[in-house]
């Protein structure tokens, strides 16, 4: 089963209130979240961390959700990040807008907490399943020869979650805040621990027994 203890969420919203209420309540559920109060701020955050998923809310100043999302999904790093619309707006037209802008998922306000984490984890899930169909390339992809007892230290675990996610060990040590060089050295450790034979093989086989 997933656990949500090293999923990292951005929750951007202009309302404080808000974002206090749902940070605190994601928090509970052990999920670690990180908040901007518009577009524009969650931007330069995204330069510096990059989250599992994206709570964002419509309307805002400064940058709205639509504009926001649109520059999300033209970003190769950050294109790939399921993303949840929150809106005070419920019509048809809205949604489709909202999903048509790139959003995964809508929902109107005001919510209810448990149905918001459950779309979190469902996203969560999703993006998981989409990322190990394309790594391993087809339905008829041969399935890893991974060594048995395999125990990750959780720097370890750490470098493989990010690999997992796409990305290169210049962008693990920027964001662990340590050289390539070591981001360099665990991927060599990991590959020795497990037998595997590259990258590519580490990201499936993190994916497949739900380390990410």
């Amino acid at each position: 089963m997933k656990t949500s203890s090293n999923k990292r969420l951005l929750l951007i919203d202009d309302d404080p209130n808000l974002i206090l209420l749902v940070k605190d309540f994601l928090e509970f559920r052990g999920y670690e979240v990180i908040s901007a109060e518009n577009g524009r701020e969650a931007l330069e955050l995204l330069e510096e961390k990059l989250p599992d998923l994206i709570i964002c809310d419509v309307m805002m100043p400064e940058m709205d959700g639509y504009t926001f999302v649109e520059h999300v999904r033209e970003d190769p790093r950050t294109s790939w990040i399921p993303v949840i619309f929150l809106s005070a707006k419920g019509q048809s037209q809205d949604r489709v807008k909202g999903l048509n802008t790139g959003a995964d998922v809508y929902m109107v306000k005001p919510f209810e907490p448990d149905e918001l984490v459950a779309q979190v984890e469902a996203a969560l899930n999703q993006a998981s399943r989409l990322m190990a169909r394309k790594l391993a390339g087809s339905d008829n992809a041969p399935p890893l020869k991974v060594r048995a007892g395999v125990e990750l230290t959780p720097t370890e675990l750490k470098v493989v979650q990010w690999v997992a996610r796409g990305m290169a060990n210049r962008e693990i040590a920027l964001e662990m805040n340590v050289s390539q060089r070591t981001i360099e050295s665990h991927v060599s450790n990991m590959l020795g621990k497990t037998g595997l034979h590259n990258r590519t093989e580490l990201a499936r086989w993190a994916i497949e027994t739900n380390m990410v």
